[in-house]
């Protein structure tokens, strides 16, 4: 089974980073539930949405100068078509 190597410090940079958007989901759970006007919803949603994508950069920056370069260097080139699909489910 594959590991990642992330630092403390990075870890504890993802880990605040999405509890804040665990809280802001339950916020919007919450509007929902206040029925709380469509628009407002929606611009928490895309809040969530950018806090989401902000947190998948960083771990795709730390994952490509880590573990990509590793893996290359280790002679195991099928790692750039991994990469190329995961890259293509965080761009849809």
């Amino acid at each position: 089974m594959r590991k990642s190597h992330h630092s403390a410090d990075f870890k504890n940079l993802l880990t605040t980073r999405l509890n804040r958007i665990e809280g802001q989901v339950r916020g919007i759970k919450g509007m929902i539930d206040r029925d709380t006007y469509c628009d407002d919803v929606l611009n928490q949603l895309a809040a969530v949405q950018s806090a989401l994508n902000s947190v998948g950069r960083l771990l795709l920056e730390g994952h490509m100068k880590s573990c990509i370069i590793e893996r290359i260097e280790a002679g195991e080139h099928e790692v750039i078509d991994e990469l190329l699909v995961t890259v293509n489910k965080l761009m849809k």
